[in-house]
Order: structure tokens, then sequence, then C-alpha cells
């Protein structure tokens, strides 16, 4: 979801209005704001005048709740007392901003009193346990834009979630308690569903697919990787039915994300490497919808990297870290070949392999491409969720290991990063997504109730 794509985002915007002001000016305000979103590229939902009193608010609020919005932005167009901002509020299902205009001094009427407006609406809010963000400027302020855009991409992201579902294919192995699956908790922090797939499911699917229907796939692979004959065939077509049996339970079932338990069985019992199918599914290969996997059915991983796919409009990556430098602040992010082949470095040929321990195809083998990015985990460490996210830079190296790796430096050294990892009891893999979206993981946070930790500004928030 980059930022000059808002076509999607939805506002109710709601302009308030006492007559006793200036109301002339004040509607001048309400044309120009209106104007300026327009043209950002927001989606309005409004009504067809300014809510003048607490009969018009109480309409507008239950027309409201029947509306799919990701902002309920409610301008204060001149000073009202805060009913009307508490009665739209109430029926908000989504992010709640207040916007006041400043006015000239000059020692003439006060035309407006719209800031005096979102405090009052602001006192009576924060009393009634309400989370709201504001903005304060003229209408074409950029600075107010960005925040409502900020706020708004992260009311999208959250709308989403609460109709999303996600898959998860057999459990977690033994031991790898990070990864493990509160089915209930994620239901009530995220409005997320999830549906438990036998693995045996996915392995009679695999199996059932025919020759004719692998072979098209194969052949566009080729297009990406330059090495595909040299692996051994049999298991790398059997990835390759993998990879078409999850898609095909992923569009059967609506599932946007899934999480898999990749090892042990499918080298033992189906013969080769989950990790090259979830790859594919990750990256929408063939012009497919992106459906975000993580390895050992970690599925707060999945929906970690959902959020940040929701964010960025791009695939995401769920990685471990395997190696620190704190002399050149530098991390190493691996996992054995399963990033999505757009993150690949472009001056560079990824390639087909095999696992690095099992021995068997088919894995992804490149390096990362450099550029920003954001890193984030849906962690529950603690028993509660709390959002872990910092951001940095994929830097232009050497691959640290082979498989999918790449070396990162934060905006936070790597011993502050390290110390965090193991004094916190981090889980072991991290979500990243290419582009900057700390502000909007921010909201998100706040708006569900979520504990933050920031690597970037190395402390917890509550």
């Amino acid at each position: 979801m980059n930022e000059d794509n808002l076509n999607s985002i939805k506002i109710a915007f709601f302009p308030l209005l006492r007559t006793t002001f200036d109301v002339v000016f004040a509607q001048q305000m309400i044309d120009a704001v209106r104007k300026n979103l327009l043209r950002a590229g927001f989606m309005l939902i409004e009504p067809e005048q300014p809510i003048k009193d607490l009969d018009d608010a109480a309409r507008a609020a239950k027309w409201v709740a029947d509306q799919s919005i990701d902002t309920m932005l409610i301008f204060q167009a001149t000073f009202a007392d805060s009913t009307m901002v508490s009665t739209l509020a109430a029926a908000a299902k989504a992010p709640v901003f207040l916007w006041a205009v400043p006015e000239t001094w000059t020692g003439g009427r006060l035309r407006l009193n719209s800031l005096c407006g979102i405090n009052l609406a602001g006192h009576a809010l924060t009393r009634q346990g309400r989370k709201y963000y504001y903005g304060y400027g003229l209408p074409q302020d950029e600075d107010v834009l960005k925040k409502l855009k900020i706020v708004s991409r992260a009311g999208a992201v959250m709308r989403k979630l609460n109709s999303a579902k996600l898959g998860v294919v057999g459990e977690h192995p033994d031991g790898f308690d990070s990864c493990h699956l509160d089915a209930e908790a994620l239901r009530d922090a995220f409005g997320i569903q999830v549906e438990c797939i036998p693995l045996a499911e996915i392995f009679d699917r695999a199996r059932g697919i025919p020759e004719d229907a692998v072979v098209p796939v194969r052949n566009a692979l080729d297009q990406h990787l330059d090495n595909l004959a040299t692996l051994d065939q049999k298991p790398l077509m059997g990835t390759l039915r993998v990879y078409l049996a999850l898609r095909e339970v992923a569009e059967e079932k609506k599932l946007e994300g899934l999480a898999v338990r990749c090892w042990p069985e499918f080298f033992t019992e189906m013969g080769c490497a989950a990790c090259g199918a979830m790859s594919m599914l990750s990256d929408g290969f063939g012009n497919k919808m992106p459906v975000p996997c993580s390895c050992e059915a970690d599925i707060n991983g999945t929906v970690t990297q959902l959020i940040l796919q929701y964010l960025s409009g791009e695939p995401s990556f769920g990685t471990d870290i395997v190696g620190i430098d704190t002399v050149k602040d530098q991390i190493a992010l691996w996992h054995c070949g399963l990033a999505p082949l757009t993150m690949a470095d472009p001056d560079f040929q990824p390639q087909g392999t095999i696992h690095s321990n099992r021995q068997l195809p088919l894995l992804m083998d490149f390096t990362l491409k450099p550029g920003r990015v954001t890193i984030a985990r849906v962690s529950q460490t603690t028993g509660d969720f709390r959002f872990v996210f910092g951001s940095g830079m994929m830097l232009l190296e050497p691959k640290p290991f082979s498989g999918t790796a790449g070396t990162l430096r934060l905006d936070c050294s790597a011993q502050s990063f390290l110390d965090a990892l193991i004094h916190g009891g981090l889980e072991h893999h991290i979500s990243m997504t290419y582009g900057q979206y700390l502000p909007e993981l921010s909201i998100i946070a706040d708006w569900i109730g979520l504990p933050i930790i920031n690597l970037v500004e190395k402390e917890v928030k509550r």
C-alpha cells in the first residue's frame, strides 16, 4: 500500500459547523479541505451538508455504522461542544482523526475558534477512553495531510485484517514454541480467522496433481532461475506440486496467508523441500495474489508478513537472525530459501538450490536487494501480544550464507538490537518488507492496544 496508492482508502468526512460563527468563512474552509483530500487521492464518504447540531450528528453516526471506512475525519470548521464529536466517535469502527484550522490573529473577531473545538473534543474522548489522532493546520497543510495518510493506511490495514483468514498447515515442530498458535487471541486482537489444515491433505493434493499441470509452472520458473536443469528433477517437480497444492487450498478456502510445518515431513514423506513453494506463493508467482508464507507453522510470523504486505503493496519475507557483527553494525538475515524472488538483487542471477541439511530441492538462492526496509514481529513472548518493529538498510554486501540472505544495518546499533532480541526473549523469526512503515505500525499497535517495542527508539511503549 504505497503512499501514492490511496484510491482504495475510504474516509468518512464529517465537517462540523455552528451557525453562530462565521458560516461563510467556515464553508470556505470545508470546501478547501474537501478539495485537498480529493487531490491527495482519498475516497470520501460524507453527508450532503455539514453537521450543525446533535440531531445531525446522531443521523450521521447511524449512517456511518454501516459503512466500510478506514478513518473517520471530523473537521472542526468552527467551535462546537463535544457532544457531536462524542456521538460520531462512538459509531467509529476505524481511527478517529480530529482536524482544526488556525486563523490569523487580527485583534478582531474570532471567526472559527476551531482549535478550542478539538481541544474540548479531545478532552471528552479521553475521558471516555476513546483513542483519536489530530491535525492542526490549514486545508493545504502537507504535514496534516501526511499524518492523515499514515492514520488512514493503518486504518485500512486493520479493516483488512478484520476480514482476513489464514491457514496453518500442520503443527509447529517440538521446541519451537515461538511458532505456537493461539487462534482465539488472534481473533480477539486482530479479527483474524484461522483454519487448521492437516499436512496429509496437502500431501494428498500434491501427489494427485498431474504432470501436465506442473510443466507450465516449471517452464515459467525457468525464466527466473537459470539452473533448474542441473537439479534432481523428481524432488524439483515435487516442490512445484506442493506449490500448486498450497495455492489450490488457499484459493478454495480464501486464505490470505499460510503458516506451514515445513520439516521434517516434506523431506521424509514427500521427498522434496517446501521452501521453494512458499517462496513462489509469497511472491505472487505467475501474476497471482501474493500469499505470505512462514515456515515452521509460525502463524504470528504470517500475521506480521500480511500486515507488512498490506502496507507496502509488495511481498514480505519471514527470516531468521543468524549473525550479528557489533563492530560493523551489521546483521545477517537468512532463511533456507523461501524469500520472494522479487526481493532478489537485480544485479545477480538467482538460482535454484538444495536444502543445506537435507540435500533436496527446491530452494531459492539469492542475495536480498539493497534498499530501505521495515522489520517487524507480532510477538507473544509474554503471553499477550506485543508489536516489535524497526527499520534499516539492506546493504549491497556479499551474501552471508547460502539460500536467501542479506546483510542489514538497522537504524540502531547492532548491540542494542542483540540486547533487545536476547534479553527480551523475542522470537527467532522476524518479518521484513521494503519501505519505511514505522509510523503506520505505531498507529496499528496503538489502536489495537498492543505494547510497542520500537527497536529504533530502544524502548517499550504502552
